[in-house]
Order: structure tokens, then sequence, then C-alpha cells
């Protein structure tokens, strides 16, 4: 009687130690292959993919340190333009104070008071002209219908008509359309 040894699985390393019949160990070899060439495509992928992610982020951080000095260059030229502009109106506004002054200084030293009211009114004059040229516009308010946008009704009298404005009480004022200032107004409802 001869001993019949159990089956061994194909690939073990009791099967004698010869390779398998059915060539189950070159399938296993190609396998690993296979696998260890997919595992290299794998860590080459993702190599790539962290060195297009770092490029990514330093060209995020360029961008945003370009808009962070983009935005503070944009700040400090509003900042000098508005200087500029004040200085502009600063110098055309100096000779109205000159003539303020001069006015002062004739003032104790004369007795007309006619004098003196001619001169305060052309200082106003001038002062008007200036403030003109820069794009100031008084609000025309007696006469008109009462709008709250240009008009501060202080004062309001009965009645069913419409609001007009009675009396102004403070000049209103725009600068280059808009309102400034709103008119102080009496405002009447009568027809």
């Amino acid at each position: 009687m001869t001993q019949s040894r159990p089956p061994v699985p194909s690939g073990s390393a009791d099967a004698g130690g010869d390779a398998p019949l059915d060539g189950s160990f070159a399938a296993d070899d190609d396998a690993a292959v296979a696998e260890r060439e997919a595992a290299a495509i794998v860590e080459s992928d993702l190599a790539q993919l962290e060195s297009e992610r770092s490029e990514l982020v330093d060209t995020l951080r360029r961008v945003q340190a370009d808009f962070e000095n983009y935005r503070k260059r944009v700040l400090r030229e509003q900042t000098a333009l508005v200087d500029r502009a004040t200085e502009r109106l600063v110098e055309e506004l100096l000779p109205v104070l000159d003539s303020f002054e001069g006015a002062l200084a004739h003032a104790s030293s004369a007795d007309g008071t006619q004098q003196i009211v001619d001169g305060v009114n052309g200082i106003r004059a001038q002062l008007v002209a200036v403030l003109e040229k820069n794009g100031l516009e008084r609000i025309e308010a007696d006469g008109v219908l009462f709008d709250p946008n240009e008009h501060e009704a202080v004062m309001q009298d009965d009645g069913d008509a419409e609001p007009r404005v009675a009396q102004t009480m403070r000049t209103g004022y725009r600068l280059k359309g808009r309102v400034v200032r709103p008119a102080m107004v009496r405002v009447t409802r009568e027809g």
C-alpha cells in the first residue's frame, strides 16, 4: 500500500520544490510585477500632483501679495488725490481769508459802517465764487413743492393742498449734484 499525500495547494513550498504544472508561480510573479508597476505609477502621479499643488500654492501666495500691494498703492493714490484736491481748495480760499483780515483791520480804524458792509458783502461774493467753482450750488427752496430729499421741514402750516416751501430758514447746498446740506424750511399746505 502506498501512502498518498494530501493535495498541496498550487504555488506552495510543499509542492516538492518543483514549479507547479499549472503555471501559478508565473501568474503570481506577473501580478506582483503589475502591482509594483501600478504602485510606481501612483507614486509618480502623487509626486507630480504634490509638485503642481506646491506651484499653485506659491502662485496663490504671489497673487495675494500682489493684490495686497495693489490695494495699498491705490489707497495711497486716493489719499494723495484727496490731499491735492483739499490743498487746491485751501489755496483758492486763502484770498478770501486775506480779505476778511483786511476787512477786520479796516473796521477797527474806520467809522463808516457802509464800507464795512460793502467789504463783507465783497468777501461773501468772493467765497461763494470759489465754492461754486468747485461744484457747490444753492438749493432754491422758496415756493417749490416740498422735497424731503432736499428740504428739512422744521415748521408746517395746516392745510389740504400739496406741501410747498413757504420760507427758507437756512440755505441748503448741493456739491456736484449731491445734497450736502438740505434746506431748513417752513412748509405750508395752503392752496
